[in-house]
């Protein structure tokens, strides 16, 4: 499949925050000359001497192996189920082993969504490398984008961002897994702790209490469910109730007071206060909408 030679882009495309430049898919095989001829020559380079570009890119190898250098990173072997992301204005060179070739898809982008995770530490040009496997949605993504750039309907531009923003998505999910790692006994106390904190928004309960009955220390358990969720027991389970405390405003006539007692909330003020910190409305103005 040929890469796409020119993505249309204008400035009404930049206003949504993410527009993409270059898609594209390559199967090199063993011994063949990296880049090939039939590469876009905007991105051609010498592997030996590597290149800078003014956008990102996210490349999916799906089979083979071959190297990746980058300024930030070093020297780093790639495999078959791996994938890389490049940084604006940060040297790097790859290229496939001669023995072995590889199958390869990128996708180039920029925008100030990207940069702001960038920003915020989601995405690293010292972590630039992805164990992620071989997936077929990834590879379905990659071909929905390359249709998408040959076919250049109106605001296909919009499209193109979605598709990177799910990879995105894909690989900042996986990568986050892999740091975890498979600690089954963890994931189970953290999934048995969401049950019974959703068998329990109409009842009295503490996080100390959860911890008791998964027979696990409080201390312990606070640290595992924030690991693999981000937010304490507590935080999660406020939300659960403000999710609850919606369904109630849309599907009951029950006064803002009632439902603040039937969610064991310390009073109808904190009740307020709570779903406005969350929603950014009252219970009232969330009612009336």
């Amino acid at each position: 499949m040929e890469p796409i030679k020119y993505i249309a882009q204008n400035d009404r495309d930049k206003e949504w925050g993410l527009t993409v430049c270059s898609v594209g898919h390559q199967k090199i095989s063993a011994g063949e000359s990296y880049p090939p001829e039939k590469h876009n020559r905007e991105y051609m380079f010498d592997p030996e001497h590597g290149r800078i570009l003014p956008e990102y890119q996210l490349i999916y190898i799906v089979d083979g192996a071959g190297i990746l250098s980058t300024k930030s990173a070093g020297c780093t072997e790639i495999k078959g189920g791996d994938m890389f992301m490049l940084f604006p204005g940060e040297w790097h060179s790859y290229r496939p082993d001669p023995d072995t070739g590889w199958n390869e898809y990128w996708i180039g982008f920029h925008g100030i969504n990207i940069d702001n995770r960038v920003k915020a530490g989601f995405f690293s040009a010292s972590s630039p490398v992805f164990h992620i496997g071989h997936n077929e949605q990834i590879t379905g993504l990659y071909h929905e984008a390359i249709n998408a750039a040959i076919r250049q309907e109106p605001f296909f531009q919009q499209l193109l961002a979605g598709v990177v923003n799910h990879l995105l998505g894909i690989v900042f999910m996986t990568a986050g897994r892999n740091a975890l790692g498979k600690d089954n006994e963890a994931l189970g106390i953290v999934k048995r702790s969401k049950n019974i904190m959703n068998e329990s928004l109409e009842k009295d309960i503490r996080m100390p209490e959860i911890a008791d009955r998964l027979n696990i220390g409080y201390t312990r358990f606070r640290r595992l469910f924030k690991q693999y969720t981000g937010q304490s027991p507590a935080q999660y389970f406020i939300n659960m109730k403000i999710h609850r405390a919606k369904e109630l405003l849309r599907g009951t006539n029950a006064s803002i007071k009632e439902i603040s007692i039937i969610l064991h909330f310390e009073s109808a003020e904190y009740f307020t206060t709570m779903f406005r910190s969350r929603t950014g409305m009252t219970p009232t103005e969330f009612r009336k909408s």
